[in-house]
């Protein structure tokens, strides 16, 4: 029956073990699959999920919210009980004959509710280190997602500069064969060729910022910096479908900080019951046991050599009134400086939602100017420069001078794009929701 035991124990570990290595070879193989996907194309939910299965922040998150679960689990229990032996080099005499050694057990017992108070104290920790996780989990979202979108303008931009270089490139022709044929000006070939400078420029400047990008996503993804990425492919910015005050109320729903500070509160109220049963006696029981050798007497006792055996029973005496009443105003000092932080810190994040929903709308004011405004009248201008100059009837300087707005115009509303996009992450980080769709009145689905 004993070996059949043992050799459960062994399978039952055999199996955790196996199923433990399966999860991680497993949670391998999809980081292999995404890295190889990632090197011909970037997509967000990729490098999400990438970041999420590989972030050394959020593993330190999680093991720290485990800390705090074993933690509470030691806390709500009893204290360990206490073993005490003595040796009498030089035995006591008793009637019953010299004490040589003796045992004494014994165990610390808590005012009755005491251990509970305490859990729910430590329940309350537990709550907040899981807040952390989720707030960690949403910091490195941020990051990548924002990275992500530097990354698509900035690929974006080199593709628009890289058309308006092949365009400068064949206007620098024209200026160069008209200068040729006495239709254009000396200054129209420096301009066209400065131009054309400066675009191949922007074009090395830009590919080493994708360099320095793809840097920081491969450091956010716990990669190597040169690990290999392709293309970033981006949707176009989504709409939000909640009022500035609905965001409000959705960040004192879900956003992290104003969780944790609320989770304070509670600890806070907490404690302060804990503080009361603190002041209040705790107990001691144990037993004692004391061996007794044989009496050096001529009559000894009919009991004599018989060992002793005893019962304890002890308790403390909170006695001084002073320190009693220091815990009971230190739990409330804490109590109102958590609920003091609460308010603080909400408001903080109903300012941070005001300036992000300013920066949100605003690029999209920019998104919609240059969309259906600046840059459609740019293109026609330049096709306007251009027949005209064929026609004689205007100066290639011009030409030039429309083609640097437009091309200057399409860089702009790239960037707004981005801008637009990396503000809206940051918006629903603080409102902890996604803000494009609805999912109820005054809520919205938890951002991860």
């Amino acid at each position: 029956m004993k070996l059949f035991f043992i050799r459960s124990v062994f399978l039952c570990l055999g199996i955790l073990v196996l199923c433990q290595n399966n999860a991680r070879a497993t949670e391998q193989e999809d980081l292999t699959k995404l890295a190889s996907s990632l090197s011909t194309t970037i997509r967000l939910s990729d490098l999400l999920t990438y970041a999420y299965l590989s972030s050394p922040a959020i593993t330190a998150s999680k093991k720290s919210w485990q800390a705090f679960i074993e933690n509470y689990r030691v806390g709500k229990s009893y204290p360990d009980p206490q073993l005490a032996a003595t040796y009498f080099p030089r035995p006591i005499e008793t009637r019953l004959g010299p004490q040589d050694w003796s045992l004494t057990l014994s165990q610390v017992i808590p005012f009755p509710g005491t251990l509970s108070q305490k859990a729910r104290v430590l329940e309350a920790e537990v709550t907040i280190s899981r807040l952390k996780v989720d707030k960690t989990v949403k910091a490195i979202v941020t990051e990548v997602s924002s990275s992500f979108y530097e990354l698509v303008y900035i690929q974006k931009a080199i593709d628009v500069a890289r058309a308006n270089l092949d365009l400068n490139q064949q206007m620098l022709q024209i200026s160069e064969n008209a200068y040729a044929d006495d239709k254009a000006l000396f200054y129209d070939v420096s301009k066209a060729r400065s131009q054309t400078a400066q675009i191949q420029y922007d074009i090395l400047l830009l590919q080493e910022l994708e360099k320095t990008e793809k840097t920081k996503l491969n450091t956010l993804l716990n990669r190597s910096p040169a690990a290999a990425l392709g293309n970033a492919t981006g949707s176009l910015p989504r709409k939000v479908v909640y009022s500035l005050d609905e965001i409000y109320e959705l960040a004192m729903l879900h956003q992290e900080d104003i969780l944790m500070a609320e989770e304070n509160v509670h600890k806070s109220e907490q404690a302060m019951q804990l503080t009361r049963l603190e002041t209040l006696p705790s107990f001691k029981l144990g037993l004692f046991y004391a061996g007794i050798g044989d009496p050096d007497v001529p009559n000894p006792p009919p009991d004599a050599g018989d060992d002793a055996v005893g019962v304890q029973f002890g308790m403390n005496i909170p006695l001084w009134s002073g320190k009693n009443k220091s815990r009971t105003a230190q739990a409330l000092a804490e109590k109102q400086k958590a609920q003091a932080e609460k308010t603080d810190i909400a408001n903080k994040v109903k300012a941070g939602i005001s300036r992000l929903w300013f920066k949100l709308e605003n690029a999209e004011r920019l998104i919609t100017l240059y969309e259906k405004d600046l840059l459609p009248q740019a293109v026609s201008s330049v096709q306007t420069a251009e027949t005209w100059f064929k026609q004689g009837q205007g100066s290639f300087a011009d030409f030039l001078e429309i083609q640097a707005t437009a091309y200057n115009f399409q860089l702009s509303l790239t960037r707004a794009k981005a801008d637009y996009a990396k503000t809206l992450v940051l918006l629903e980080q603080a409102a902890g929701a996604v803000l494009d769709a609805k999912t109820g009145q005054n809520t919205g689905e938890k951002k991860p």
